[in-house]
């Protein structure tokens, strides 16, 4: 079992959900609010006058649990996907060692 985390802007949240809920290989997802802080380039097209002014950028966290073999189908799907992610995301892989409820 993998993890996929992407960090991308908040705008594309609800437009990136409707991605996700399309693709059979992505059964369960969460997003959480979170603030990007680095140096940001002022041609950035995609910062707003507000960015710029309080110095950071309104993201989103998502965490998609996948299984080991889905998630190159996965990333494929998202590239090619006209959803708003091309230059505006990120994304790492972890392992998945143990999962359950409590």
């Amino acid at each position: 079992m993998k993890n996929l985390m992407l960090i991308v802007h908040a705008d594309i949240q609800q437009t990136l959900a409707d991605t996700l809920h399309s693709l059979e290989q992505v059964t369960w997802f969460t997003f959480i609010q979170v603030e990007g802080h680095s140096p940001q380039d002022e041609s950035d097209p995609v910062l707003s006058a507000r960015d710029r002014v309080i110095g950071y950028t309104p993201h989103v966290r998502v965490d998609i649990l996948l299984k080991d073999e889905d998630v190159e189908n996965v990333l494929q799907a998202l590239r090619a996907a006209n959803c708003g992610l091309a230059g505006r995301c990120t994304y790492q892989v972890t392992a998945i060692e143990r999962k359950g409820a409590l």
